[in-house]
């Protein structure tokens, strides 16, 4: 003599997903990322910079260097040579006010070569470098 103790519905595999365990793990990350993140966010008071991403309008006055990726250096279009380059940048730091002198330095170029007109430019007297670049591309 037999006792049956369940139906035979009973006896089917249970499809559905318990989502009790994974619910209570996310309660508790929640609760431990909203405890943590004042603690992280807690710094040094600074005021910093803003970031400023405006294309650069070249004045008639700002002189452009342009070196290439063999070292070549070209003032606003022509050639010129290391000695006349320091010459040419004394000539213009004397004026007033004084332009800005606009580097566009190859990608592919030495750091030497850009870094030995900057170099010519702070012992001429020039005030103002500054650097021309291609902008990021956009996502």
């Amino acid at each position: 003599m037999g006792m049956q103790v369940g139906t035979e519905e009973e006896d089917e595999v249970l499809s559905a997903i318990n989502t009790t365990p994974l619910v209570d793990v996310m309660l508790v990350l929640l609760i431990i990322f909203l405890i943590t993140i004042p603690v992280a966010t807690k710094t040094v008071a600074l005021d910093l910079p803003k970031e400023r991403n405006q294309p650069r309008v070249t004045k008639p006055e700002n002189i452009n260097i342009a070196v290439t990726q063999s070292g070549d250096v070209f003032w606003n279009e022509g050639r010129i040579g290391r000695e006349v380059l320091l010459e040419e940048l004394k000539r213009v730091a004397v004026q007033d006010p004084q332009p800005e002198i606009q580097i566009r330095g190859d990608a592919g170029a030495a750091y030497e070569h850009v870094g030995r007109v900057i170099l010519t430019a702070q012992r001429a007297g020039i005030a103002k470098v500054g650097f021309i670049t291609e902008p990021p591309p956009k996502q």
